[in-house]
């Protein structure tokens, strides 16, 4: 016995050709009802999707959970505050220097590789700086126009 897959045992039971070809032949049927019963079925099936599409159902959303940072001391001063925030951008500084050291070493590498290879480094190079500088042009308006904004929120 041939082992059948459910979805061909499904088109085998509910075949959609041989349901529209007897939809087809009872329409072609002399019914003097038959449109009156099309559109009574097509008056409440509009009905039905009109009501449904106007429903709104909305959910209140949640309050927000706050996370206070328990880690730091409460009865810090400003002066600690302003060191602790000082210390924190030299780091980022830091960072931020050996980030462009490495990236400095890459771009060296691949062009030692685009030089080994035949590319136009030079040109490859010009296009590199050009969209570097316009990233760092894009970031410093960006950080501008939030500045802006806070400084006219404070006002």
């Amino acid at each position: 016995m041939a082992q059948t897959s459910a979805f061909s045992r499904f088109f085998s039971l509910f075949n959609p050709v041989r349901a529209i070809r007897d939809f087809k032949e009872v329409w072609m049927q002399e019914n003097p009802y038959r449109w009156r019963v099309a559109l009574v079925a097509l008056v409440a099936t509009v009905s039905i999707f009109s009501i449904m599409f106007q429903e709104e159902h909305r959910i209140e959303p949640r309050a927000p959970e706050i996370t206070w940072i328990s880690t730091l001391d409460e009865t810090r001063t400003d002066e600690e505050i302003m060191a602790s925030n000082i210390a924190n951008q030299e780091e980022q500084d830091r960072l931020r220097a050996e980030r462009e050291q490495l990236e400095a070493e890459k771009r060296e590498i691949y062009e030692a590789i685009g030089r080994a290879s035949g590319i136009d480094v030079e040109a490859a190079r010009a296009e590199g700086e050009a969209e570097r500088a316009a990233q760092a042009k894009a970031e410093e308006e960006a950080r501008q126009r939030a500045l802006a904004e806070i400084e006219a929120r404070q006002n």
